[in-house]
């Protein structure tokens, strides 16, 4: 073996450090956490990460499962390495509401009221929703008609609903001490464009989820996904690769390496 010269030898180290340390940081890129005795995942994701939203794959169909979505990615030359349910969807696994992937608008967006007339709103339908987006100026959430109005350049969009947090402030509809209590899951842009996804190991109602997000994320905007069988994670390295009781998911947001 040829002789390394010290500095030669060092760098080669550092180089190799390096890389074990970008590999841990994104091994690393979720954590557990309690906020207010109740458990979450929480996935911080920097600004410059491979952040997408699919939904059917080569055949035209549904991905439905994290399990075919990394298999896709991996045919690519590429890895999934975290996943979580982009927002509620119909029974065909089709969006709700707006749908945009690779600058391409494959749904429009539903400013319809509620469809169910036994008087309670579905969630989706509660005022406002909103839009969870990647543009040329990087990740941004609004409510559904400010989207509408400033029009912004998106290369990916998913609707959801309602909004949690808008502009610091939480959704006025939401009541605190709640008893409607379930697993949730949502998206946050925080600071310096900063993407926070956190999914609820317990029930938690809307109040309380929606101050995760301002008070313990710092997130001025957030947007809630889904709820109780609609909750998934796939991530890899916690071990995780969750199923829906729905018989897959529609949209997913993955973070591509």
């Amino acid at each position: 073996m040829p002789y390394l010269k010290h500095g030669v030898l060092a760098a080669a180290m550092m180089l190799a450090a390096t890389i074990i340390s970008l590999h841990q940081a994104h091994a690393e890129q979720c954590d557990q956490e309690t906020f207010e005795e109740t458990k979450y995942v929480v996935c911080t994701l920097q600004t410059g990460t491979d952040l997408r939203l699919f939904w059917k794959g080569a055949d035209g169909q549904p991905y439905r499962t994290f399990s075919s979505l990394a298999e896709a990615v991996r045919a690519e030359g590429k890895t999934l390495a975290l996943a979580v349910n982009a927002g509620m969807y119909r029974a065909d696994f089709s969006p709700m509401g707006l749908y945009v992937e690779n600058s391409r608008e494959l749904k429009p967006a539903n400013t319809a009221k509620a469809e169910s007339s036994a008087g309670q709103v579905p969630n989706f339908y509660k005022k406002p929703n909103g839009v969870f987006f990647l543009g040329e100026t990087g990740a941004g959430i609004l409510p559904t008609d400010e989207f509408q109005k400033r029009a912004p350049k998106v290369r990916f969009a998913t609707q959801s609903g309602p909004m949690l947090v808008i502009a610091g402030k939480l959704n006025p509809i939401f009541i605190p001490g709640s008893t409607d209590r379930t697993r949730r899951s949502g998206v946050g842009v925080c600071g310096a464009g900063t993407v926070r996804l956190a999914i609820s190991e317990d029930g938690v109602n809307f109040h309380d989820f929606a101050r995760l997000f301002r008070d313990d994320l710092k997130c001025p905007d957030a947007l809630f996904l889904d709820g109780g069988h609609g909750v998934g994670l796939y991530h890899p390295a916690m071990g995780r690769n969750d199923r829906s009781w729905h018989g897959g998911y529609g949209p997913m947001l993955g973070l591509v390496e």
